[in-house]
């Protein structure tokens, strides 16, 4: 042990400029520089702007309370009876309760019908509605919609929390401008004390998500309206015909706004608490479905973003082509840096990987401290994931790098997402022979 160390000494000692940046090339070019170095950029001048506009946030909130405009909340779902109480509790609780509740039972085989017709009874729910037969959560949320009677409409999942301002300030970024169609709301992980994988996740919705999504919104080029939290004007979702069949449902929906000329905002303090996977296993089927989405979406069905026709907009793009480059081209050039430092560099193998570790480490300890700074809402202490971080390492760099390479192969060679159970099979189906 101490003889690698005194050699790994001897190795960092021995790195010229030049030979380092050989050696993690990856890490400067793909990762500090995106991810560290721009998205702190855009979250400085975000606050610097946001301070700058607060007199335009000051009259979309007075324009809001003044509009008092109504709102529907849908919830589609399948054997979500145990969480429909807590949901209806966690809505009464809101400041703003100008809005009805639809909850459509999508094929339950647990108490949700009895518990659902009850709500009803009692007026805690404007509707309950039921499928008898399973057709998926976009036919559930397309029958949600024929009843919604509100100017704009809430999608949410029920085991999903809010904080009590949540929906008036889902709902305050459409009075900026009128341009916006939709707005994410900002999610994060309940059960993150309930496992390692819970506790990971946690700090990837904390520190990865919730601030992509803020800098992505700023530039322009935000691109997924959580199905967890998400709020949509009623007539841009009528345009669209609501939600075509996924997985990976939610990008579609989003993409499809976007491409009739919306903008889409992200609602930062906005906040929604929702069970994460507490498994590997389940984890992992979660984000292979979520991954297959960008091939099958992104890089077939949308493809005409790229099209330079009288349709063409520069940040639907933007906003697509940074998702493929960073989402899919970046996992090629991962598996690159690895061939590359295995067959070039194969006698320094060892050292290389715990540099790669710390300089990983490192960064995400600066990322999550220093970007900490820029949160008005924190879901648990900082200091709860501070001993988490350098696992971090692990789990984006080798654990999730590695289902979305799976998943990619996949999609890419035998279009597995039209065989994925989340969707009933007469669903898929319909969506593989009409190309959706």
């Amino acid at each position: 042990m101490f003889e690698f160390i005194e050699e790994f000494i001897a190795f960092i000692r021995s790195l010229t400029v030049e030979h380092f940046v050989r050696l993690f090339w990856f890490f400067i070019f793909f990762e500090m520089i995106r991810y560290i170095i721009l998205e702190f950029v855009i979250l400085l001048t975000n606050t610097i702007t946001n301070k700058l506009k607060a007199k335009d946030f000051t009259e979309a909130e007075r324009l809001f309370r003044f509009d008092n405009p109504f709102l529907s909340i849908i919830v589609p779902g399948k054997n979500e009876g145990e969480n429909l109480f807590k949901l209806i509790n966690s809505l009464k609780e809101q400041t703003y309760t100008n809005f009805e509740i639809i909850v459509v039972d999508d094929g339950s085989d647990d108490e949700t019908p009895t518990i659902g017709r009850k709500l009803e009874k009692l007026g805690l729910i404007k509707h309950f509605i039921r499928n008898e037969i399973r057709g998926g959560k976009a036919s559930a949320a397309n029958l949600a919609l024929r009843f919604a009677k509100g100017k704009y409409v809430i999608h949410l999942d029920a085991d999903c929390s809010f904080d009590n301002d949540a929906i008036e300030k889902i709902i305050i970024p459409f009075y900026l401008d009128d341009r916006i169609g939709a707005v994410g709301g900002n999610v994060a992980v309940r059960n993150y004390k309930e496992s390692l994988v819970t506790t990971m996740q946690a700090i990837e919705y904390y520190d990865t998500i919730s601030i992509s999504r803020i800098v992505s919104s700023k530039l322009g080029i935000y691109r997924v309206i959580s199905g967890a939290f998400g709020a949509f004007k009623k007539e841009a979702l009528d345009s669209i015909k609501g939600w075509d069949i996924g997985p990976g449902l939610d990008g579609d929906l989003t993409v499809k706004i976007r491409k009739l000329g919306y903008k889409i905002e992200f609602a930062a303090e906005a906040m929604c608490l929702t069970n994460a996977p507490n498994t590997l296993k389940k984890l992992t089927k979660q984000r292979l479905r979520w991954d297959k989405s960008l091939v099958r979406f992104r890089m077939r069905k949308h493809k005409n973003i790229f099209y330079p026709n009288k349709s063409f907009n520069f940040s639907n793009f933007i906003s697509l082509f940074e998702n493929i480059t960073y989402g899919f081209v970046l996992n090629i050039k991962w598996v690159f840096y690895v061939v590359d430092m295995w067959f070039n560099n194969a006698s320094q193998i060892e050292f290389i990987f715990v540099t790669n570790v710390i300089l990983y480490t490192v960064a995400n300890y600066f990322k999550f401290i220093v970007f900490s700074l820029f949160r008005t809402r924190k879901n648990a202490p900082i200091s709860y994931f501070l001993i988490y971080i350098p696992a971090v390492v692990f789990y984006f760099g080798y654990y999730l790098r590695s289902v979305r390479i799976f998943a990619h192969f996949q999609e890419i060679f035998f279009k597995t997402s039209y065989n994925d159970p989340w969707n009933p099979k007469k669903t898929s189906r319909f969506a593989k022979d009409n190309n959706m």
